[in-house]
């Protein structure tokens, strides 16, 4: 059944991006998986998404992107996995304000994701639970679940093992490279750590804080590490997941803004935004049982 609620398919819905505050590898499967320790944050800077119904039965984007095929949009894909998963021929047309960038190691194509599986599990009324969501999420990348998921989150295993944690929620700077990391080359790399030691999630809120990707993914994209002496001078900086984004964390939103206006002003791609620990999107759904 549909909903019937006209307000609700008339909502955008928001998918956030996601900063990675530390990513250890501490080993390799035979199956050549890599073994990850790794802590998700949402950010306030959203993709926002709309849905309209289709009498017909098919999945279609309502203005497509350019760099992507529709067929290989993870946001149709979403929405056929879902359609398949619960054998109902119901149609839908998706809309995208496209904000955060591809291939920036924000996660922004897991969120749209994300965001498609959960509100259209919500307006097509199929009832499937977080955990059923994000079992169909895993076969479209690695970070969907956490996304639907919803909280900031210590990840570890091949990055299926959830464990929710509470950061400080600080202002966060990135700036987004002139470059694309390719992930698959960074972790085939030669030269990649794979032996770090496993921490406990103490000792992440402790300080110990290390992106076991940066000094491979600086050695083969100098734009990243560019990005990253023009960030430090501000404070700590941090490359999010294998990139190519980097950030820097800040106490107050004066200083976050002031690193932002300098930076930009030196012709840097530049955002500022907040993290958090609760995803916007859950949020949303929530209110609608509240």
């Amino acid at each position: 059944m549909i909903a019937n609620d006209s307000s609700l398919w008339a909502k955008q819905w928001p998918a956030p991006a996601k900063i990675n505050l530390m990513l250890r590898i501490t080993g390799r499967r035979d199956d050549g998986y890599h073994l990850l320790q790794t802590v998700f944050q949402m950010t306030e800077w959203c993709d926002w998404i709309k849905f309209q119904p289709l009498e017909a039965d098919v999945v279609c984007l309502k203005t497509t992107m350019s760099a992507v095929l529709e067929a290989d949009n993870l946001i149709v894909r979403a929405a056929q996995i879902l359609k398949k998963a619960a054998a109902c021929a119901y149609g839908v047309e998706i809309e995208i304000e496209k904000n955060l960038p591809m291939g920036g190691g924000l996660g922004g194509g897991s969120s749209n994701a994300a965001t498609t599986l959960l509100v259209l599990n919500k307006l097509w009324q199929l009832n499937f639970s977080t955990q059923q969501l994000m079992d169909l999420g895993l076969a479209l990348g690695a970070d969907v679940p956490v996304f639907i998921y919803g909280y900031a989150t210590w990840a570890e295993g091949v990055g299926e093992k959830f464990t929710k944690i509470t950061i400080p929620e600080q202002w966060l700077v990135i700036i987004q490279p002139d470059c694309q990391v390719n992930t698959g080359e960074i972790f085939s790399a030669k030269n990649l750590t794979r032996a770090s030691k496993s921490i406990k999630m103490s000792d992440f809120l402790a300080g110990q804080q290390q992106n076991d990707c940066l000094e491979v993914v600086c050695e083969l994209y100098q734009p990243v590490e560019k990005a990253l002496l023009a960030m430090s001078e501000f404070a700590n900086a941090k490359l999010t997941g294998t990139g190519a984004c980097v950030f820097a964390q800040f106490d107050s939103k004066v200083k976050a803004e002031q690193a932002y206006a300098t930076l930009k002003s030196n012709d840097w791609i530049v955002y500022l935004t907040k993290g958090i620990n609760k995803s916007p999107l859950l949020v949303k759904l929530e209110g609608l049982n509240g």
